[in-house]
C-alpha cells in the first residue's frame, strides 16, 4: 500500500496544473531478466525456474509484470507512452502478460520483438499504441561477432507513421555486455555500433527528411568509443546537422545515471535522435530539454555498501528483494504541431 501511494504521488507531481494534451512520448527500459517460469531446452534459462537457486516462480513473475506496468504508466503520467522500447525480455509469453495482465491492459498496446541467438534467450521489443503510431514494417538486424564470441541480441528496426503523418524510424538496441571485462568486450560493442551506423546512414541517403529515434542499453557511456566515435553521437550543440545523430541523455547524469555499480553511476541507457528531429519545428520534433532519466523515488533504494541511492532491483545477487530493475528508464517527449 505504501508503494502504491508513493507511485501515485509521483504521477501527481509529474502532471501540470493546467490540463493539456500529452506529447508523443517514447521511453526505453532494461527490465532486468523478464523470464517466464518454464524451461526452454534451446536457451540457458535454468537460472529462472521454480526449481533453480533463485526459485523464480509464478508469484514472482506476476509481481514483476505488475511492477513493470506501473513503471511504464508512471513514465506516461496519466497516459502511457506512445512507444516503449524494452530489453531483457525472454519471449512472447512474458510480453503478452505485460500488455494484457498489468496496469497497461487498458492502453491496447501492440508489440514486436526480435528472436536473437543470445545464449540466455533474452531479446528486445517495441510496444506501441495504435492511436499514436501506425506500424508499417519491422525487421531484426543480426550482429555477427565472429567465431569464438558469444552471440548477442539483434537490433530491432521499426518504421511507422505518427499522428501528423511524419515517418519515424525506430531502432531498439541491447549492445553486447561487459561480462569478461570492458576492454576485452569493447570490440563487440564497436561492431554493433558500426553496423547500426551503417543502417542509419542508409536511411539518411534514401530520405530527405530522416526522422530517426535510437534507444537502448548500449553497455557503454556517452563518451565511450561505441557512442562517441562509431555512432558519432554527440550532445546537441549550437550547430545541428540534419543527418547526424545526437545523444539526448548525455550530460543528464550529474551525480546520476541509469545503472550503478560499486557506488558509481553510469549512463548505459540512452536516447539518440537524428538532427532533423531537432531542426524541423514544423513537423514532429524535440529538444535536449525534453529527454530525461526517470528516477522516480519508488525505483530507488538506499545503498548500504556505498551510500546514496541505487536502483531497486528484483534480486540482490541470489536474494529475492521484489524490486523493479537494476536499470532506470529513460524517456523523451516529441512535439506534435497542430
Amino acid at each position: 500500500m505504501k508503494c502504491g501511494w508513493l507511485i501515485l504521488g509521483c504521477l501527481l507531481a509529474a502532471t501540470t496544473a493546467t490540463a493539456q494534451e500529452e506529447p508523443f512520448r517514447a521511453m526505453f527500459y532494461n527490465v532486468e531478466n523478464l523470464f517466464d517460469c518454464r524451461d526452454d531446452s534451446l536457451k540457458a534459462d535454468e537460472e529462472f525456474l521454480p526449481t533453480s537457486i533463485r526459485a523464480w516462480h509464478e508469484g514472482r513473475l506476476k509481481q514483476k509484470i505488475y511492477h513493470l506496468g506501473q513503471v511504464i504508466a508512471a513514465v506516461g503520467k496519466w497516459d502511457a507512452p506512445a512507444l516503449v522500447g524494452l530489453c531483457e525480455v525472454e519471449n512472447a509469453y512474458v510480453m503478452d502478460r505485460l500488455v494484457k495482465y498489468s496496469p497497461l491492459k487498458e492502453y491496447g498496446y501492440r508489440y514486436v520483438m526480435t528472436d536473437s541467438p543470445d545464449e540466455r534467450g533474452i531479446d528486445v521489443a517495441l510496444l506501441w499504441q495504435r492511436g499514436s503510431f501506425k506500424m508499417l514494417q519491422h525487421r531484426s538486424i543480426r550482429i555477427p561477432l565472429g567465431e569464438g564470441r558469444r552471440p548477442t541480441r539483434d537490433i530491432l528496426h521499426a518504421t511507422g507513421l505518427v499522428m501528423t503523418g511524419d515517418s519515424l524510424d525506430v531502432f531498439v538496441c541491447h549492445f553486447p555486455s561487459r561480462s569478461g571485462g570492458w576492454k576485452e568486450t569493447e570490440p563487440a560493442r564497436l561492431k554493433a555500433a558500426s553496423l547500426l551506423k551503417a543502417q542509419i546512414d542508409s536511411i539518411c541517403r534514401m530520405r530527405c527528411h530522416p526522422n530517426i529515434l535510437v534507444m537502448g542499453d548500449f553497455n557503454d557511456g556517452p563518451d565511450n568509443a561505441s557512442l562517441a566515435k562509431a555512432l558519432d553521437a554527440a550532445p546537441p550543440g549550437k550547430s545541428i546537422q540534419s543527418h547526424a545523430l545526437y545523444n539526448l541523455i548525455a550530460g543528464k547524469g550529474e551525480g546520476q545515471g541509469t545503472y550503478r555499480y560499486k557506488g558509481e553511476w553510469d549512463i548505459f541507457d540512452q536516447i539518440l535522435v537524428s538532427g532533423f528531429l531537432l531542426q524541423h519545428t514544423q513537423g514532429l520534433h524535440t529538444s535536449d530539454a525534453n529527454a530525461r532519466i526517470c528516477d522516480f523515488p519508488f525505483l530507488l533504494e538506499e545503498d548500504p555498501a556505498y551510500g546514496g541511492k541505487k536502483p531497486f532491483r528484483t534480486y540482490h545477487g541470489l536474494q529475492y528483494t521484489g524490486g523493479y530493475s537494476d536499470h532506470l528508464p529513460v524517456a523523451v517527449d516529441f512535439i506534435l504541431p497542430d
